[in-house]
């Protein structure tokens, strides 16, 4: 299965309200690699690379994000070429 990398930029109600953690989670459990920030904007920024079924859960999960997210958009940018990571983190 070939790899996959995207961006992943999520506005709305998402910092402050555990949105980076629980993608984090959500990302490892999906066995992906990246990063996730805040933004100055307000928004997070996912990058996520992996298998494309899988970063499309991830896509999907992240149209809803945790209980207290009110996500109101989800913009999501493919990459020409997989970026390696080791694993997934948060990035201040």
């Amino acid at each position: 299965m070939s790899e996959a990398t995207c961006t992943i930029r999520v506005c709305g109600r998402v910092q402050g309200v555990f949105y980076r953690g629980s993608t984090v989670d959500e990302a490892s459990s999906l066995r992906l690699a990246g990063t996730v920030r805040n933004l100055p904007d307000g928004s997070v920024e996912v990058v996520a690379t992996g298998p494309r079924e899988r970063l499309e859960r991830l896509i999907d999960w992240c149209r809803r994000g945790p209980p207290a997210a009110h996500v109101e958009n989800v913009d999501v940018r493919w990459h020409a070429q997989p970026v390696r990571f080791a694993s997934f983190a948060t990035v201040r």
